[in-house]
């Protein structure tokens, strides 16, 4: 017996049931896009790796261990995106989007990176990412941050999710807090664990980061960045502070969220979620400010802002706290009949049925056996009305229907049957 070929560890396919689940999510999310003006962008999977190299840091995990990278035909160097605000720079400098009015964007596909599958973390994941240009207020800051809570409130899990930001200053101020950070570090380092003594001398700010109890327990008596800040991000973050307090938006200052890409400046802020489905990957979206990535890709010196929003993540949320019940769930119409034979008028009526109500979910049920078999299957696709079409009764232009949750069966005439079903699902 051949061996089943199995998906790759970490890559996995998304079935009916679930998909019913992430649609209404997506349709959601962008509904809140379109209330707030944002346009979407649709980016390739695949780009150029030395656009990563040069955008992310080349001192990163996604960099040194990460990205999915091979060479094609011509001996170039290409790689499965592992984020997508590279991509949508490159894009907008390549597309001359910079002269164009809108500054407001939002797109949605996989992501792919080499990580060590678990909980809440996938080697090809998915993101609804949101990016803004041009803008420097502290209040497009608030937009993303007050857009999200709205998402968050129409998923109906806003008193599970809670919001921790930061700032991380320029880069100048970051060297300055280098500095001091490496020389606690040092005076510590007996404590520090193999991943964190490496980038003691490559990336000591990703120490910061570090999901190992006894690294933040350390971490506790180290100097902090926001002390280091420059005088312009120390305003624009007291100012964003300020107007999430008036929005009613429940936040903390968490000083050592700095985000894992080199490219975030001043405004960083995650969304976090308390759930046994996440595991220690509890967060659910990541942010902030990138006011120098389109000038170090050639363009010009532009503010930025953006977000990413892990979709497998949300949906696992929602699974834990079983309070979002999908629609698409459902059947609108279910329709069976007793025809053994080919019959083309009915064909022709079910069709007509078909483009009536083109925005409803109807089954024909072609399967072999008896019509009580057939009705217990349209229940267990729970079907809100059963068209039982009978071939003698067909024959004199009348049919059966069984709407949801009642007993009876109703015998309609064919001319009829129109205005009797737009008036039931109307009502659902």
């Amino acid at each position: 017996m051949n061996k089943k070929i199995q998906s790759i560890r970490g890559i996995h396919d998304y079935l009916p049931e679930e998909l019913n689940l992430w649609k209404n999510v997506e349709n959601i999310l962008k509904k809140i896009f379109n209330n707030y003006g944002y346009c979407e962008i649709r980016l390739p999977i695949l780009e150029k790796t030395k656009l990563f190299k040069k955008s992310i840091g080349s001192v990163t995990d996604i960099i040194e261990k990460e990205m999915y990278n091979f060479y094609d035909r011509n001996n170039e160097s290409l790689t499965l995106r592992p984020e997508g605000t590279a991509s949508f720079v490159r894009a907008i400098l390549e597309h001359n989007l910079l002269k164009k009015i809108q500054q407001r964007f939002w797109y949605f596909g996989p992501m792919f990176r080499y990580e060590r599958p678990q909980k809440g973390r996938y080697r090809q994941f998915y993101q609804f990412g949101c990016e803004v240009y041009g803008l420097s207020d502290p209040r497009i800051d608030l937009e993303l941050i007050s857009l999200l809570y709205c998402f968050f409130k129409n998923l109906n899990i806003e008193k599970y999710v809670f919001l921790e930001i930061n700032s991380i200053g320029n880069i100048q101020s970051r060297e300055r807090y280098k500095l001091d950070l490496v020389k606690f570090l040092k005076s510590n380092i007996k404590f520090l664990d193999f991943d964190s003594k490496n980038r003691l001398y490559t990336n000591p700010l990703r120490i910061l980061d570090s999901k190992k109890k006894s690294i933040q327990n350390l971490l506790k008596d180290a100097p902090i960045l926001l002390n280091y800040i420059d005088l312009d991000s120390k305003n624009h973050f007291s100012n964003l502070c300020n107007s999430i307090q008036e929005y009613k938006i429940p936040f903390t200052i968490n000083t050592r969220l700095i985000r894992g890409l080199d490219y975030y400046n001043k405004t960083v802020f995650e969304w976090k979620c308390k759930s046994e489905n996440l595991g220690s990957q509890n967060t659910i979206c990541a942010g902030g400010r990138y006011d120098s990535l389109i000038k170090i890709l050639g363009g010009p010196n532009t503010p930025a802002i953006g977000f990413a929003i892990g979709m497998e993540r949300i949906v696992a949320v929602l699974k834990s706290k079983k309070n979002f019940q999908s629609k698409n769930l459902y059947t609108d119409i279910y329709i069976i009949s007793d025809f053994l034979n080919e019959n083309f008028r009915f064909y022709k009526y079910i069709e007509k049925i078909r483009n009536y109500f083109n925005n409803f979910k109807i089954i024909q049920d072609f399967n072999l056996g008896s019509m009580k078999k057939k009705l217990i299957r349209a229940k267990k696709f729970k079907a809100k009305v059963i068209i039982i079409i009978n071939n003698n009764l067909f024959k004199n232009n009348f049919i059966e229907i069984k709407f949801f949750n009642i007993n009876k069966i109703k015998i309609i005439s064919l001319n009829k049957i129109f205005n009797e079903l737009k008036i039931f699902l109307n009502k659902k």
